[in-house]
């Protein structure tokens, strides 16, 4: 609902933002192409027109002829395309002209010359849609240049932070060996919490090196961590974690849902008079991913504490360049608890 609201908005601001250039574009033709002869009622007239038909070419090349023809190499059929819908517009600009001057100017004993009119609508209206249009292919250049730039500065980032972060992973499970080795074997709760760490270690090294991963060795990783946090939480705090039946191959970007869960973990309150929940629900059905998970949360808190941090934010955009226009999170704080609500198409 939230990415359907946000795309809304974007559209809304989009069409005033071409408003105001037709606007524009409109009162410029008006008073710096408006010669002696014409009185200025008439070249608003005129230029009206032409607004009209220069726009029509115009958002036919940017909504069909570029993006499906130019831009996929079919140079012929753009040209054909591209001529012809211009030539359309003049013919039809003939009798728009004539029915102005006669029916609105009361010019009616001029004589007409067709041929000539066709030709300088032709030629006008040429001129203006290739003018806009390169003006917009060099606004988009430019800007998918500055969008370029700027993964490319992230990307660099990610490398360096990878880098500083980097470890012996050798070292690390030898060192869980030997830790392991020195609890005692009657305390199997800690041995075993121990056994978890090093699959979910295993995991995160091993097994994340690609962009989607079978859902079920998420969903193994996911169980793992829930594992460790019922152990470390108030037990009176219920946790539940249901998956329903995945048929068929079901891939998933790794860690995507792990920070909503750390989350609710991080950010769950007892409540003595009340419900004390960790609720985790996993369904899949028709190519659609639903996940929601609801924590309770402290009564005193109120309004004041966000459970929202640095992995939410990070999770949004993973989802904007992972699951672009194909998923649909919700986030809702209630007076008692918090609810996530995220649906994946295609996952």
């Amino acid at each position: 609902m939230m990415q359907q609201a946000t795309d809304f908005l974007f559209k809304i601001n989009k069409r005033w933002y071409h408003l105001l250039f037709w606007l524009v574009a409109y009162f410029f033709w008006v008073f710096i192409f408006r010669n002696g002869t014409l009185v200025l009622t008439r070249a608003i007239t005129i230029q009206f027109c032409y607004l009209i038909f220069i726009a029509a070419n115009y958002y036919l090349n940017a909504s069909y002829t570029i993006p499906y023809l130019l831009n996929k190499k079919r140079y012929i059929r753009f040209g054909i395309c591209f001529i012809m819908g211009i030539a359309f517009t003049s013919a039809i600009r003939v009798p728009v002209s004539e029915f102005v001057s006669t029916y609105i100017f009361n010019r009616g004993n001029v004589r007409f010359n067709y041929f000539s009119i066709f030709c300088n609508s032709f030629v006008n209206i040429t001129f203006w849609v290739l003018v806009i249009l390169t003006g917009k292919m060099i606004a988009e250049k430019i800007r998918s240049q500055l969008y370029i730039e700027q993964v490319e500065k992230e990307k660099s980032a990610n490398e360096l932070n990878f880098l500083r972060a980097q470890f012996n992973p050798h070292f690390l499970f030898n060192s869980i060996n030997s830790i392991y080795g020195y609890i005692d074997k009657s305390n199997k709760e800690a041995r075993n919490m121990l056994l978890v760490f090093s699959d979910m270690l295993r995991y995160q090294l091993y097994e994340c090196t690609v962009d989607y991963i079978d859902i079920d060795r998420e969903l193994n990783y996911i169980r793992n961590y829930v594992a460790i946090q019922k152990s470390r939480i108030d037990e009176r705090i219920k946790v539940s974690f249901y998956t329903g039946k995945i048929d068929g191959n079901v891939k998933i970007a790794p860690f995507l849902l792990i920070s909503f869960i750390e989350n609710a973990f991080k950010y769950v309150g007892f409540n003595e008079n009340g419900r004390n929940v960790v609720e985790i629900n996993l369904t899949y059905s028709g190519d659609m991913l639903f996940f929601t998970i609801t924590n309770t949360k402290d009564a005193f808190t109120g309004q004041s504490k966000k459970a929202l941090g640095l992995g939410i934010a990070n999770t949004k955009r993973r989802l904007e360049l992972l699951y672009p226009y194909r998923h649909e999170l919700t986030i809702i704080e209630k007076e008692d608890c918090f609810e996530v609500i995220l649906i994946l198409a295609g996952a």
